[in-house]
């Protein structure tokens, strides 16, 4: 089935017709990572990270427009994620889990329809030096890497650099294996009208080299839910408020992500982060950023260090290497690579990862 949908897309990408532009694109990244204080002995692992790489994720995708007329475009995106390590599918195992949506377009902005990016990731893009990476604000916060909904309706428009946007679901995941991409809530429940129910919403404004953006986003539950959101009357709420601003080749970013569970006990925690990005060369290009996440409830404090130097090979093709540090407290217990929590370990360990990669896209 995937073989002839491929074949179906490329022959259509091949033939142009009718005005409906189709592109065929991806991204492979992958390297080699170790990791210490990764086993109750204290042991380090060797390993190949699967689906996320040092720069970013694995994946390919086909999106395509058609022009209406009149100014008002049909648009289409399907991606798939996968782990370069193993050939598998990523976000729970879904053929298009990073995006499978249709919409229209015109001056008035976007309407999308579909499982989609929500508006807590396009208010991260311009601040989040590190993105979705290894060792990047996901080690803190496994959700920020996994901003998607599903049977979403969405909006976006931009008018005089100012951004507006928003996304309703109905039910915001279906999946119900695979990671912190698939929490079993897929909502559409008769009678329930908020069962796994998902609102996002952003203000963001660009104005030459900065900007600043808004958004918020909350989670309701439904029984059998995952992170403890077991009902509807559950919640996880998460607001954001961050900037950028480039100072030439130097690009600095930061930001605050307040997040409160409503579940079976009440949480409340504070993300901050800051860092930069600088372009030493046309070739070489060094990010850094440190972020801190506190648990006002349990006390639980973890600080992240991460620095990474990116070398282009070409315009398609880059190698890079990446340190990160994961500063535990005695309440907590995250990993630095990948944000979960170190099975069978003490709190308070802290912990260093070190990758190498290369990644080329199409």
């Amino acid at each position: 089935m995937k073989r002839i949908l491929l074949a179906s897309a490329l022959a259509l990408a091949a033939t142009g017709a009718h005005a409906q532009n189709v592109t065929l694109y991806g991204i492979l990244d992958t390297g080699i990572e170790y990791v210490n204080h990764a086993n109750a002995q204290g042991d380090a692992t060797w390993r190949m990270p699967s689906n996320t790489g040092g720069l970013m994720p694995s994946r390919w995708g086909l999106r395509g427009t058609e022009d209406l007329g009149n100014g008002l475009k049909a648009l289409f995106n399907l991606e798939s994620g996968f782990g370069v390590d193993t050939g598998m599918s990523g976000q729970g195992g879904r053929l298009f889990g990073r995006a499978a949506w249709v919409g229209l377009s015109g001056n008035w902005g976007t309407v999308t329809l579909g499982r989609q990016s929500n508006m807590t990731f396009f208010a991260m893009l311009d601040s989040d030096v590190m993105g979705p990476a290894v060792y990047g604000l996901g080690s803190l916060d496994n959700y920020i890497p996994n901003t998607r909904s599903d049977n979403a309706i969405g909006y976006r428009g931009t008018f005089s650099g100012l951004t507006v946007g928003a996304t309703y679901s109905f039910g915001r995941d279906a999946a119900a294996t695979g990671g912190p991409a698939a929490t079993n809530c897929a909502g559409e429940v008769p009678g329930d009208r908020k069962a796994c129910r998902q609102v996002t919403a952003l203000l963001k404004y660009d104005l030459g080299p900065g900007g600043i953006a808004a958004a918020y986003d909350q989670l309701r539950g439904g029984t059998g839910a995952a992170g403890g959101l077991s009902s509807s009357d559950t919640s996880d709420t998460r607001t954001v408020l961050n900037g950028y601003y480039r100072f030439g080749d130097l690009k600095i970013g930061g930001g605050w992500i307040g997040r409160i569970t409503r579940a079976a006990t009440r949480s409340e925690a504070n993300l901050y982060y800051l860092g930069a990005s600088y372009a030493l060369s046309p070739a070489w290009t060094l990010d850094g950023q440190v972020a801190r996440l506190k648990n006002k409830t349990t006390d639980a404090r973890s600080t992240l260090a991460t620095v990474r130097a990116t070398y282009a090979l070409s315009k398609r093709t880059a190698v890079y290497g990446l340190v990160g540090y994961m500063d535990n407290n005695k309440n907590a217990n995250l990993s630095v690579s990948g944000g979960q929590a170190l099975a069978g370990l003490p709190n308070g360990l802290n912990q260093t990862g070190v990758m190498l990669g290369m990644r080329h896209s199409f």
